[in-house]
């Protein structure tokens, strides 16, 4: 019997000595330093990624992330071309296509928008009620948009240059004009004018329309790609829960780190976003979420085709190496 209690006293201490060892090797397992720089000031566009952090969804799979605020100088393509960060947003599908017509050695991963939130905005007492309305007719854009979702509109909708009117960075000329049409971003200015206003604008998302561009991608170095595809898919995997847990469930700790982030930013703008994104699925619309993060090949096909009929880029460009479908679930 005496021998019997030492041996099972021999096997408990073993067995706790084993479990000391197993977390004493946890706590001390060197987490592998990431940089990820966003394009722009903390905010719930970038939610998924700041509640990952705020979770510790990235420590669980050894990662220690630093996000990196983006600001209106960023240049994220030669952050990376620099291999000064090891991870950047791409803000629509341009950025990766944009970079593999520049050569630099980077690529998208990961989409967080199935959707990219470009609008186009009109008054509310607006008649207006499609695209097909809108030909014609003056609408402001930005510079930056006339060689973009521009091209696009004018290839489906038959949209021409001369109803282009520059946008500026006030809402002025479009709020004392009923029948202005402005373009604009989701989660902006529209919750922008409907401060101003009082009332809704209506809003005409483009991608509801058959625009087949992605948001908020991942960026990814190709040298990462290639020699610690376990990072990349690690990065991801908690990005995608970081974004589901923030958009569907309780986004709390996300938040918290964003306004402790961005001194600028309010719990308003957070909760009209958040809303916005969840009313348009901008990241998901299929049930059990199970296309957060997806990116198709049929998509940047169709993508690519129309941009290059219209010279945006080369058509012996190889666009499917501008980004990867490897580290998502879904093909």
């Amino acid at each position: 019997m005496i021998k019997f209690l030492k041996i099972i006293t021999f096997s408990l201490i073993m067995l706790l000595n084993s479990i000391h060892f197993s977390i004493s090797a946890e706590e001390n397992r060197e987490l592998i330093k990431i940089k990820f720089a966003t394009d722009w000031r903390a905010q719930a566009e970038q939610g998924g990624f700041y509640h990952a952090l705020a979770l510790g969804l990235y420590e669980e799979r050894g990662l220690d992330v630093e996000i990196i605020q983006g600001n209106a100088g960023i240049n994220i393509p030669r952050l990376l071309a620099a291999k000064e960060i090891e991870f950047g947003i791409g803000s629509n599908s341009f950025v990766p296509l944009n970079i593999l017509s520049n050569g630099i050695p980077a690529k998208a991963v990961m989409a967080s928008f199935q959707k990219d939130p470009q609008v186009i905005i009109t008054h509310n007492s607006s008649p207006i009620e499609n695209l097909n309305e809108m030909v014609n007719k003056p609408i402001m854009i930005s510079e930056n948009s006339i060689g973009a979702f521009w091209v696009w509109l004018k290839s489906k909708y038959l949209f021409n240059d001369k109803q282009i009117r520059r946008k500026t960075f006030s809402l002025a000329p479009f709020l004392v004009n009923q029948e202005a049409i402005l373009q604009g971003y989701l989660t902006s200015e529209p919750y922008l004018v409907e401060k101003e206003l009082g009332r809704a604008p209506n809003i005409f998302l483009l991608s509801d329309y058959g625009f087949p561009g992605y948001g908020a991608m991942i960026l990814a170095r190709n040298d990462i790609i290639e020699r610690k595809p376990e990072v990349v898919r690690a990065f991801v995997e908690a990005s995608i829960l970081g974004w589901k847990k923030y958009i569907y469930e309780n986004p709390d700790a996300g938040n918290e780190l964003i306004l402790k982030e961005n001194k600028e930013m309010t719990k308003e703008i957070i909760f009209q976003a958040i809303d916005k994104i969840r009313e348009y699925n901008l990241i998901s619309s299929m049930d059990g979420y199970i296309d957060i993060g997806l990116m198709e090949n049929k998509r940047w096909e169709e993508f690519f085709k129309t941009m290059s009929d219209y010279n945006v880029y080369n058509k012996e460009l190889k666009w499917r190496e501008s980004y990867s479908l490897e580290f998502i679930n879904r093909r």
